[in-house]
């Protein structure tokens, strides 16, 4: 299974940006897919989860009502919607993927990551 981020780039406070997660293999819609931030000297940390279906869904507190996630199995695409982007949601974004049907926050419940996109929110 390989994971491929795209998406990132430099938008001002309050701007928008899609990221988006494309997914090498044939069976991605039985893989809850998370997306991960990791900013310049601080821990991975858990953004957005969603499970198979895509009708279960779960946010970092700090992202709530601004991100929204989204899946598309039949283009193996999960995408991460972000709005209202403050200097603070600065960081490499991951994608990751887990085979069970249950969104967790913790990173080590993930199989597999994709190399990550940077997001750069300037003030």
């Amino acid at each position: 299974v390989q994971l491929q981020a795209s998406g990132g780039g430099l938008v001002q406070a309050g701007g928008d940006l899609r990221l988006s997660c494309a997914v090498s293999t044939r069976t991605f819609r039985t893989y809850t897919m998370g997306w991960f931030r990791q900013a310049p000297g601080k821990e991975r940390q858990f953004v957005a989860g969603i499970g198979w279906s895509g009708t279960m869904t779960d946010f970092a507190d700090s992202v709530k009502g601004r991100f929204t996630i989204s899946r598309d199995n039949a283009k193996n695409t999960v995408y991460l919607q972000m709005n209202s982007l403050k200097p603070e949601d600065t960081a490499v974004y991951y994608c990751a993927a887990r085979v069970y049907d249950s969104i967790v926050v913790d990173r080590s419940g993930y199989y597999y990551w994709g190399l990550g996109t940077l997001v750069t929110v300037s003030s």
